[in-house]
């Protein structure tokens, strides 16, 4: 099985595991490294001090798993209707991406089944890692190079026909695999997502500076949120949909088929007086199984305060 025969199976069993695109990306030195050392040495991570560990391993996916030649990388829609926001009490609001269940176990789990069903029909050995979110890896730029989309002027990969509600993963592996052409930029002249974004939180196109983005002060962000962005947050109180809500590519984007993805609670909106009133039982019954317990009980009612304006 040649190079163009084990992509082409790679990309067969993808889909059949639910994934709704796959592409392959060497295992080298990412095209912007330097970029991505001048943005840390910006400050513009704000307190995400994980993100300047390991940097090394981030630029370059071969330092992650040594021998490493291919890197496998997935998407999966989470995309789904906005269901009526309650009217009877306050109500914060949570982005679409934590609406279902973790996607870090959703996805993992079917890189792991991608990755058995490789070994099931490659007879040769080979080494894997899969990644989803918590590695060192910018899987932002490995989609890019791996055809899955371009990285839009709101830093997100976007696709013409998928838009950007979708989760990555990668299998870093030491297969060698016919790589994809690199995706073609498609924002054109639309500034929309730079326009609508409530906390200027990108200085340039393709730029953003993490500390003024509403999904990182609710949920990276340990200390008080700065009083001067408590107006612009509106009503997110985990995350933030803004900037991929006004994107004309994801007007047309496909419903997740992935049922572990629908609603569950908390929900998309859930009640500020809940969330002021949860006990450590309450709040651990209420996340679990879901990406909001990214952010602690005194996050989210420190969020939830802010929105109430106390």
């Amino acid at each position: 099985m040649d190079t163009v025969q084990r992509a082409q199976l790679v990309k067969d069993l993808a889909a059949a595991i639910g994934f709704d695109r796959c592409g392959i990306a060497p295992a080298g030195p990412v095209p912007r490294a330097d970029y991505v050392r001048q943005w840390l040495a910006a400050g513009r991570a704000g307190s995400m001090a994980y993100l300047h560990r390991n940097v090394e391993k981030r630029l370059d996916p071969s330092k992650l798993l040594p021998g490493a030649k291919s890197v496998i990388v997935v998407a999966l829609s989470y995309h789904q209707a906005e269901p009526p926001r309650p009217t009877d009490e306050p109500c914060g609001r949570v982005a679409m991406y934590a609406w279902g269940d973790d996607y870090h176990r959703v996805v993992k789990k079917k890189l792991h089944a991608l990755a058995d069903g490789l070994r099931e029909r490659i007879d040769e050995p080979f080494k894997t890692k899969c990644c989803v979110d918590t590695a060192p890896l910018l899987e932002r730029e490995l989609a890019s190079l791996a055809g899955i989309g371009w990285i839009g002027k709101n830093t997100l990969v976007l696709n013409e026909k998928d838009g950007s509600y979708f989760f990555l993963g990668a299998v870093v592996t030491t297969l060698e695999l016919e790589c994809d052409e690199p995706a073609l930029d498609h924002c054109g002249t639309c500034t929309a997502c730079l326009d609508a974004c409530p906390t200027d939180a990108f200085p340039a196109p393709y730029e953003m500076d993490a500390s003024r983005c509403i999904s990182y002060l609710t949920i990276e962000h340990r200390g008080e949120i700065d009083p001067r962005f408590h107006e612009a947050m509106g009503d997110w109180v985990f995350g933030c949909d803004v900037c991929q809500q006004v994107c004309p590519h994801n007007r047309g984007a496909p419903t997740t088929g992935e049922p572990r993805f629908a609603i569950r609670e908390p929900g998309p909106y859930p009640k500020l007086g809940d969330i002021l009133t949860w006990s450590d039982a309450d709040y651990g019954g209420a996340v679990a199984g879901s990406a909001i317990r990214r952010a602690t009980l005194h996050m989210l009612k420190r969020n939830a305060r802010v929105k109430a304006g106390d």
